[in-house]
């Protein structure tokens, strides 16, 4: 055990940067830069009330369920049962989904500003077919490349994150201080007013988005018990994190803010725009292209490895009895080939929205909105469930545990973070003022039929799950409500009460180990690595960086009731 202690502690800061590389992303920047200065009031707030909260229950969560299949399946499940447990890691699937297309749009654009004329670039990121092309082919290539194996996927993406993310994040930012230094004429009025206008409740609606830029911080709780001494370790490391990410997050929102009127910023393009300034005026207008094939880079390996990831989760999930054995299909490489070509038929049919919305800008914004919708469903659900399993698992072992004692202090992190995602998902349906989103019929229709078909498929295939849809190979560890009822369900004679009796041990020890995938919206390569049993994710916040097998093992023990047979959910919590 010595040698074991010994091999996998992570120190402080090195976990902090692992946080802050799994988060951050820059290509949402221009969407805050329109607020000014008070756009650091946005991203404070945010971390505040959504990024260190769900940080720190999340590493209670993953620390209870190391040893268990399933990811936030695992954790909503406890609490409240299969049925939201499915819905939970359902949304997180799903959005994963809808965020390729805006993400895709970002690479699209940056491929656009590879060339060196302005206009002709402009014009180009522009175009709703070449970007709609540019989308498909470049989805297709990764899903194809996906079926081959993910082996060497993690390399490709680790680069992608460090040039397609990290340095362009360092230059950006350089190059503001630069040209302010230098007495640049400054775009943003640094004596208006932090705190933004209250008054005017449209000015607060953009900014719900934000909530997104920090999704998939939960999934660094997967190394709560590689941390040194992680009660007093691990916080630290969640605010130090937290801390750089809001810098780097503030930072480059002013620095784009600084180059470009508020007037003229554009979601999909600012960035390239603020880049090819700040590179003018130092006269090394030769880097622009640079910069955008390196950041389209960035984003291209991120999908690489994201269009593999997240289906992971729910295909673990699956080969458990809760999909089709249609979804369960793979190839002769393990990797789940059904759920990818259904993936990808999603993503073309999401990406035909082009033809229908205004303008590039405003199919990015309402795909964006409606990733932010379903990833809050599955935070209001694991924020509450965490409050909840307080009270329903009192007893189980908590290696990181949120308070020395009672449970005031869950309730006030817990709450914290619920709050803040209610708030976000109310304020996600209303269309921005600052944006052309075209007819507000469309807007609408397209978040509140797009989120209810979404909310209401998994309740559907969970009705209609057989026994027959268990895979005999699936190890998924039962509930510890279903391991509860198995002394009232099972005849036990009195000479094999020994071999029948299911151990406390196997609750808490039990199963695969999973390791999770970042949230779709940051630049993938700086996710955490991706396990079969993991939950997805993924935002305007990040990708993974690397995926293991297509499926997790785990030890099960005989006696064990299996998830997909037979339904215990007259004993689970009411769903």
């Amino acid at each position: 055990m010595a040698n074991i202690n010994k091999t996998v502690k992570l120190g402080v800061f090195t976990l902090a940067i692992m946080n802050v590389t799994a988060v951050v992303s820059l290509r949402g920047l221009p969407a805050e830069a329109v607020y000014g200065l008070s756009s650091a009031f946005y991203y404070l707030f945010a971390a505040i009330v959504f990024l260190i909260p769900t940080s720190l229950v999340a590493a209670e969560l993953a620390a209870m369920f190391q040893d268990k299949q399933g990811g936030v399946f695992r954790w909503v499940g406890e609490a409240y049962g299969k049925r939201l447990g499915f819905l939970a890691i359902w949304v997180q699937w799903i959005e994963s989904t809808i965020w390729y297309p805006t993400v895709l749009t970002f690479g699209a654009v940056s491929i656009a500003f590879i060339g060196m004329n302005d206009v002709h670039d402009m014009s180009l990121a522009n175009n709703k077919y070449y970007t709609l092309v540019v989308v498909l082919i470049i989805y297709w290539l990764a899903t194809f490349i996906s079926l081959k194996g993910m082996s060497w996927v993690g390399k490709v993406a680790k680069v992608g994150g460090m040039v397609g993310t990290i340095i362009p994040a360092a230059l950006l930012i350089i190059l503001g201080i630069i040209y302010l230094a230098s007495g640049g004429h400054s775009n943003m009025d640094f004596n208006s007013s932090f705190f933004p206008d209250f008054t005017n409740f449209d000015n607060v609606v953009l900014a719900a988005s934000i909530f997104l830029f920090y999704a998939g911080m939960e999934m660094g709780g997967i190394h709560v018990k590689d941390v040194e001494n992680p009660s007093k370790n691990y916080p630290k490391a969640v605010f130090i994190g937290a801390l750089i990410t809001v810098l780097i997050f503030v930072l480059g929102t002013f620095a784009l803010g600084v180059i470009i009127p508020a007037k003229d910023i554009n979601l999909t393009q600012s960035l390239l725009v603020g880049f090819d300034n700040y590179f003018r005026y130092i006269h090394a207008s030769w880097l622009s292209p640079i910069i955008a094939v390196a950041l389209a880079f960035g984003v291209l390996a991120g999908v690489l490895t994201w269009v593999a990831g997240p289906s992971k989760g729910i295909f673990a999930v699956g080969k458990a009895g809760y999909m089709p054995p249609f979804f369960q299909k793979t190839n002769k490489l393990g990797v789940q080939k059904n759920i990818l070509f259904v993936q990808g038929i999603a993503v073309t049919v999401l990406s035909l929205l082009f033809v229908v919305m205004p303008s590039v800008q405003s199919f990015y914004q309402i795909l964006s909105q409606l990733t932010v919708i379903l990833y809050l469903i599955m935070y209001l659900l694991m924020f509450s469930g965490a409050i909840a399993l307080r009270y329903k698992m009192k007893k189980l072992n908590r290696p990181f545990r949120i308070g020395k004692s009672g449970n005031g202090l869950m309730w006030f992190v817990g709450g914290l973070g619920f709050c803040g995602s209610l708030l976000a998902f109310i304020l996600s349906f209303i269309p921005p003022s600052q944006i052309s989103t075209g007819s507000n019929t469309v807007w609408f229709s397209v978040l509140i039929i797009g989120a209810i078909i979404v909310v209401v498929a998994p309740f559907i295939i969970y009705a209609s799950k057989k026994p027959s849809w268990v895979d005999p190979n699936s190890n998924f560890e039962p509930f510890h409500w279903e391991v509860q009822a198995q002394p009232a369900t099972v005849n036990v004679s009195a000479n094999n009460t020994n071999a029948a009796r299911p151990t406390a041990t196997s609750v808490h020890t039990g199963g695969a180990t999973g390791t999770s995938t970042a949230k779709p919206g940051a630049t993938a390569p700086n996710a955490a690595v991706s396990d079969a049993a993991s939950s997805g994710a993924t935002a305007s916040g990040a990708t993974p960086s690397n995926s293991s097998s297509a499926t997790s093992s785990g030890n099960s023990t005989s006696g064990k009731a299996s998830p997909g047979t037979g339904d215990k959910d007259k004993d689970a919590p009411k769903s």
